[in-house]
């Protein structure tokens, strides 16, 4: 009787054509594992959402008419928005750590190597990204990290949860909004000496706020009970998850309305077209019901949204500016 391998042996050799598939199936399969590895790296590190930050600080260089390049502020984005995503699991872990035994915490804390390599990385990322900023756009930042620290603040029965701005009813969804606007967008704007209070500028601020607004209502519809159970008012608590997600497309609607007239008054509709692409595409993500239930809807989909726009504008500005 021949043994495993002398059947393989035997059976490639008598069917070279199938082998030739089987080793092209195996290989193709290798090359998916890889991807959704990286991928999966990618969006739990949160890298995924900082390269969205800094894509759309790039977009706006061109929505200033201006060609994309390279700023210190653009490190800077990508790592206050690396820390400020990892910064409420890494103070799970140093409270779960104080809750369990010894060893039972060195067990799993062998699983967090990397993460504490992560926030050491972007803590010094940051840090060089500051020495390195215009000190303009330092004073411009620091408002705007002021109120993601009292955002970000940990939910600890104590006087210093009345500092946590996600207690004010109904505000978290426009908290994070305004500070994705206004970083991605006052950055740039300050670093090229634009005035502010231009119309355009304007125009801009409320366009990023109604895009990121209307992607982050679905977290807090998925968000509902722990919400709920943490007694914090949202609008999907507060209207239901159908009036929510209606407010959701609305926004998207009203977005597309203005961007239509900013960018044909500006004359720049070679940025309009990408802009009514994303919006058009993120109302698909948040209708098509099947998308919901894939494992990558929230942190793949929703935040690929920004990742989307960012990345079509730019392709567009490189190519008719």
């Amino acid at each position: 009787m021949l043994l495993s391998r002398d059947r393989t042996k035997c059976y490639l050799s008598k069917n070279p054509l199938r082998a030739g598939e089987r080793i092209a199936t195996l290989q193709s399969q290798h090359f998916i594992r890889t991807v959704m590895k990286i991928i999966n790296t990618l969006i739990n590190s949160n890298i995924y959402i900082a390269l969205a930050a800094l894509c759309l600080a790039i977009e706006t260089q061109i929505q200033l008419n201006c060609k994309p390049q390279f700023h210190p502020y653009l490190i800077l984005i990508f790592f206050a928005t690396l820390i400020e995503y990892n910064f409420n699991r890494f103070v799970t872990l140093l409270t779960y750590k104080k809750s369990l035994p010894t060893q039972d915490f060195q067990r799993r804390y062998r699983k967090y190597k990397r993460f504490y390599a992560l926030i050491t990385f972007s803590i010094l990322g940051f840090t060089l990204a500051v020495l390195l900023a215009n000190v303009y756009v330092l004073l411009t930042l620091i408002p705007i990290a002021c109120i993601t620290v009292l955002y970000s603040l940990p939910q600890f029965k104590s006087k210093w949860n009345k500092l946590n701005l996600r207690q004010i009813p109904y505000i978290k969804i426009f908290l994070i909004a305004f500070v994705w606007s206004a970083v991605t967008i006052l950055l740039p704007v300050v670093k090229q000496h634009t005035a502010i209070n231009q119309p355009t500028i304007w125009f801009m601020l409320l366009e990023r706020f109604l895009f990121v607004f209307a992607i982050t209502i679905p977290f807090d519809i998925r968000d509902m009970e722990a919400d709920k159970q943490s007694n914090l008012k949202t609008i999907p608590l507060h209207l239901g998850k159908g009036k929510a997600l209606a407010i959701s497309i609305s926004s998207l609607g009203c977005f597309m309305v203005l961007t239509t007239i900013h960018y044909v008054v500006s004359g720049q509709t070679y940025i309009l077209i990408p802009l009514l692409i994303s919006a058009m595409s993120t109302i698909v993500f948040l209708l098509v019901e099947k998308l919901k239930s894939t494992k990558y809807y929230y942190y793949g989909i929703l935040d690929g949204a920004l990742l989307l726009q960012a990345v079509l504008v730019i392709i567009a500005g490189v190519w008719f500016h």
